[in-house]
């Protein structure tokens, strides 16, 4: 497979219309086609189904769309890595992240290594510690930022200098929101939304035995869309302080847990050869902990 084609390939299926992909790629409609019936061809299977109006994808095409647009994002990264030059430090560092207050931190840092270096550009990613961790090794990532407790034995790391409180997050109506605080007993019987990782978090052992007395009716990854089930007064969101103020709304209230209950924060990195930039990055980054 080459990567032209691959590229043709995902604006066919971002597009869901040979002819509109074909008028994005500047070239003929049925040059496209041709092309993607010898991908098919190529990998022995249907990547398309086929309708007067519109081209959507199979299972085998959904499939190599998450795989094309990794290796089209490698690659992509591959290039500006050897285009930026070796006496200026430019280019474009790649950073995951969870949803949390240390964003602010790195927004702090980021304006600060700028200033020193404009020529560099950031690429932010967002989603659960899993996610950020298998990008990593997929090398599509330069960094990653982890909440909370999780196996970093593999990477690089370095504890950032800021702390995400866990909490719940109510309906203005709720009986909670008029309390300072929410403890273990006050959950019991309540239909709650849980994170993903907010297993690993210590959420679980937080709550005890108190964890299977919550009525656990949704479980979610990142924080906005169970917000918005929370606004709906579908449920409470277990969730960190940090995220919420992504959702700004009267109808839903933060409360923090009591006794209190915090995650920490930590930048991980693969040990291996990385650009000038990203390197001076991690300095950076470290001299700024220092200081805070």
């Amino acid at each position: 497979m080459e990567y032209r084609i691959l590229k043709y390939f995902l604006a066919v299926a971002r597009e869901e219309n040979i002819t509109r992909a074909a008028d994005i790629l500047h070239i003929s409609q049925p040059a496209l086609s041709r092309q993607m019936m010898q991908l098919e061809e190529e990998l022995g299977t249907q990547l398309f189904v086929r309708g007067r109006h519109s081209t959507t994808l199979t299972e085998e095409g959904m499939l190599l769309r998450r795989r094309a647009q990794e290796i089209v994002d490698l690659t992509e990264k591959t290039e500006r890595e050897f285009q930026s030059g070796q006496e200026e430090i430019s280019g474009t560092i790649a950073i995951g992240s969870g949803e949390g207050s240390v964003m602010r931190f790195l927004a702090e840092v980021m304006r600060g290594f700028s200033a020193l270096y404009p020529a560099v550009r950031f690429d932010i990613y967002s989603n659960n510690a899993e996610h950020v961790k298998e990008r990593l090794e997929r090398g599509t990532l330069d960094l990653g930022v982890i909440i909370g407790n999780s196996d970093l034995s593999k990477y690089e790391r370095i504890v950032l200098p800021v702390k995400e409180r866990w909490g719940v997050l109510v309906p203005a109506k709720c009986p909670l929101s008029q309390r300072e605080r929410v403890t273990r007993e006050d959950l019991a019987g309540h239909r709650v939304f849980v994170s993903k990782q907010g297993v690993s978090h210590g959420v679980a052992d937080w709550f005890g035995e108190y964890y299977d007395k919550m009525e656990i009716y949704a479980t979610y990854n990142l924080l906005y869309n169970a917000a918005m089930l929370v606004d709906g007064e579908i449920g409470a969101a277990l969730c960190i302080e940090g995220a919420v103020s992504l959702y700004n709304s009267p109808n839903v209230i933060f409360k923090p847990f009591y006794p209190e209950l915090t995650a920490r924060n930590t930048l991980i990195y693969k040990g291996q050869p990385m650009t000038r930039t990203v390197s001076k990055f991690i300095e950076f980054i470290k001299e700024h902990c220092k200081e805070a």
